[in-house]
């Protein structure tokens, strides 16, 4: 009967496998006496304890692994190859490109800029902004010269909104240096820097239209209007055929004192002359829309009660029920500007209308 390991069955699976690897070994003749002393001290003294001396084979055997991968490098596929190919060619062009940006999509050997980013996509136009020298200029026009915003719009070709948002935004920033707080102008020449700028000079192309036209939904349609032959048929009369509340376009107009001051030049008066007239008309009107703000505003204060109790200001405002409508959904009614929920999934509603109005 074969002798008992009295060890736990991971030493008998330790023993198993040194057996293997001394039965598959074959050591050469020079060695052939120390692997036969190992299995005679392994063979004699299995009966009492486990030899250390066949555990410091295993180690050497299992750590001769390579140090590197051998996995075969993945090569470059073909649009990586055409996009390095290009780096070094023709992209050398495009990676400091001075002055101007320069897009993809522009024209080879052509004076032309398309301002297209994107090569396969050549509707799409990178608009240019204006570049801090024109707004520099527009702020010291408008707030040290003290000149109306509609001359410097149309001075320049800028509309009026965006004139109004360049004086803001200058003196917000003003309001910024006079209180240290810092700018983020690593950002701000980062993006001018990727779209093209305008200098408001005179050999550029205008900026952008300052008399666009709203065109109302109601002069969309084709109208059918009787008139005798012998009346003059104006703008006028064409806006009050589609409609009452249609203004004409003379009206509807950002700046109407330009179409003056082309009569003006047209009837044979100076042109500065003219131009004298076209900045008075263009003062007085903005003259006059601030007196109407300015008195809007302190007819709803007036209309207001103010509670202040230290912590919070209340404010109470006198308002007329009668002002809500039918319904109390007029524009004018509390809480239409937040939204007013329709009654549409009310139940023991009727929703099938009951009369003609």
């Amino acid at each position: 009967m074969p002798p008992r390991i009295r060890s736990s069955p991971g030493l008998l699976l330790n023993r198993a496998e040194t057996s293997v690897l001394l039965h598959n070994a074959q050591p050469s003749p020079a060695a052939g006496r120390p692997w036969a002393a190992a299995a005679t001290t392994s063979s004699s003294s299995s009966s009492s304890h486990y030899s250390p001396q066949c555990v410091s084979l295993l180690p050497q055997h299992h750590q001769q692994t390579s140090s590197f991968s051998t996995t075969a490098s993945r090569d470059l596929s073909r649009n990586r190859t055409k996009f390095w190919a290009f780096l070094k060619k023709e992209g050398r062009d495009f990676k400091n490109a001075p002055g101007e940006p320069k897009y993809l999509g522009d024209l080879k050997g052509s004076k032309e800029k398309r301002h297209a980013p994107f090569p396969n996509n050549p509707t799409y136009k990178s608009e240019p902004v204006l570049s801090d020298v024109a707004r520099e200029t527009i702020w010291r026009e408008i707030m040290k010269q003290g000149m109306p915003l509609k001359a410097v719009s149309a001075k320049y070709s800028v509309d009026m909104r965006r004139v109004a948002a360049v004086v803001r935004m200058k003196e917000i920033e003003r309001q910024w240096e006079a209180d240290h707080k810092p700018k983020a102008l690593p950002y701000a020449k980062a993006i001018t820097s990727m779209v093209p700028q305008h200098s408001l000079s005179e050999r550029e192309q205008p900026f952008e239209p300052v008399n666009d036209v709203h065109v109302h939904s109601y002069t969309q349609q084709q109208l059918f209007w009787p008139a005798s032959e012998s009346r003059e048929f104006t703008r006028k009369d064409a806006a009050e055929a589609f409609g009452e509340h249609i203004l004409p376009p003379d009206e509807k107009m950002r700046i109407p004192e330009l179409m003056q001051l082309e009569k003006d030049i047209n009837a044979g008066v100076e042109k500065h002359e003219a131009y004298k007239s076209f900045l008075d008309a263009t003062r007085e009107s903005e003259l006059q829309i601030a007196n109407r703000e300015r008195t809007r505003l302190m007819k709803e204060e007036a209309n207001k009660t103010r509670v202040d109790s230290g912590r919070f200001e209340f404010r109470f405002e006198r308002f007329n029920a009668d002002n809500v409508g039918k319904n109390g959904r007029a524009r004018k009614a509390v809480g239409w500007r937040y939204g007013v929920p329709f009654s549409d999934r009310r139940r023991a509603e009727v929703k099938i209308p009951t009369k003609m109005e």
